[in-house]
């Protein structure tokens, strides 16, 4: 995707503009972001997926049996009938996951890293329905896909910003609106992280949320130290070697500091380690539990492709790839592989292509490395047959 190109999504600016303008730093309200659109999914096909079991949904009823009630799916069929007629809102998470349509409304977004995006959530509200005033700590794209709702945006938070007392949702207690607009299907509105913002149905509507996934600062601490534990001897421990007579043997002496900052810092700084967690932990697949593929053989893999089997990705999966040295690192819903640098066009064609077949593989089948890779990523579960 060239980066200057202006972007119907983006209300005709560049990927390049919208990134230097807007991106993490203020709203951006696009109308006919998507024109006509029409929603792949209406609000009972909706309610049908908040009665799996594998798939996450939430209800906010705003005057239920206390105010701003929530409940947990998976719900029953009984309970949507029992809901007022105003003023509440149904939250399916990771609808791209379980319906394709909704899941190629992403390619929209390839002006930005796709293992950045983490899914796309769709929320039916009823006339008045809403989850209160609120802020995310990432950026979301704000889609409308049926009906009305309005929005107005607020004040910046952080994690001093008062809230109301609830055991579940964060819902700002004091919010101070600067501007409102009513979004029509098609339209959108870009918010970057912490900004306060409340949406509010005007009637039966239907509003697609693509949030981005931004691992806090503890989360990559604690993360990323675990993950160098297990590589780490038990006799590599704080040492003081050539260490001077101490005056007073209660007091901790500075240069104690600086030897333990040099331990870590020999470890924190490695970026192979860090590029290998990094890898592994923004393509960790929401569901695991959704990724997982048949044992297969090398040879039952190329016969099947031979006689016209499809290769396509798990929508559950995530894949991203980097370079090391010479050598590229593969991650695949959660996991690691270093490949060599051979096969970084057989790499992008499985990140990027909408199906594997014996035609566009070519040559790569018969490649040991390729055909191994392959493989393995049928056996993980990453990828799948399309007619399975």
């Amino acid at each position: 995707m060239n980066p200057d190109t202006p972007l119907q999504l983006l209300g005709g600016i560049t990927a390049r503009e919208f990134l230097r303008d807007y991106w993490q730093k203020k709203p951006l309200l696009i109308r006919q972001a998507i024109p006509d659109f029409e929603s792949p999914i209406d609000a009972d096909e909706l309610a049908g997926l908040a009665l799996e079991e594998e798939v996450e949904s939430r209800l906010v009823i705003e005057h239920g049996e206390r105010p701003w009630e929530l409940r947990r799916g998976p719900f029953g069929e009984d309970e949507f009938g029992k809901l007022p007629e105003r003023e509440w809102t149904l939250l399916v998470q990771a609808v791209d996951q379980f319906v394709p349509e909704v899941g190629e409304l992403l390619e929209n977004f390839r002006f930005l890293p796709s293992w950045r995006i983490d899914d796309v959530m769709i929320s039916y509200a009823a006339p008045g329905g809403s989850v209160g005033p609120h802020f995310d700590n990432y950026d979301v794209f704000l889609l409308q896909g049926h009906g009305k709702r309005h929005w107005q945006i607020g004040q910046m938070c952080d994690s001093d910003s008062p809230l109301l007392e609830h055991a579940d949702l964060r819902i700002l207690a004091d919010f101070q609106a600067t501007d409102e607009w009513t979004l029509e299907p098609g339209d959108m509105l870009y918010l970057p992280p912490r900004l306060a913002h409340c949406g509010v149905a005007v009637d039966d509507c239907l509003t697609y949320s693509v949030g981005f996934r931004a691992p806090s600062a503890a989360e990559v601490l604690t993360h990323f130290t675990d993950f160098l534990s297990q590589y780490l001897p038990d006799e590599e421990r704080y040492t003081d070697a050539d260490a001077q007579p101490v005056s007073d043997p209660h007091q901790i002496q500075h240069d104690a500091l600086d030897r333990l900052k040099g331990l870590l810092t020999e470890h924190m700084s490695d970026e192979r380690m860090l590029l290998t967690w990094f890898g592994q932990f923004m393509t960790e697949p929401r569901y695991p539990e959704l990724v997982v593929g048949p044992e297969l053989e090398e040879e039952d893999l190329l016969g099947s492709l031979e006689q016209g089997a499809v290769l396509i990705r798990n929508p559950s999966a995530r894949l991203a790839w980097s370079e090391v040295d010479e050598d590229l690192l593969l991650f695949a819903s959660g996991q690691s592989r270093l490949l060599p640098g051979k096969l970084r066009d057989l790499l992008k064609m499985i990140c990027a292509a909408d199906a594997l077949h014996s035609d566009n593989l070519g040559q790569w089948l018969a490649d040991e490395d390729g055909r191994n890779l392959l493989c393995e990523l049928v056996k993980q579960g990453s990828l799948g047959f399309a007619d399975e």
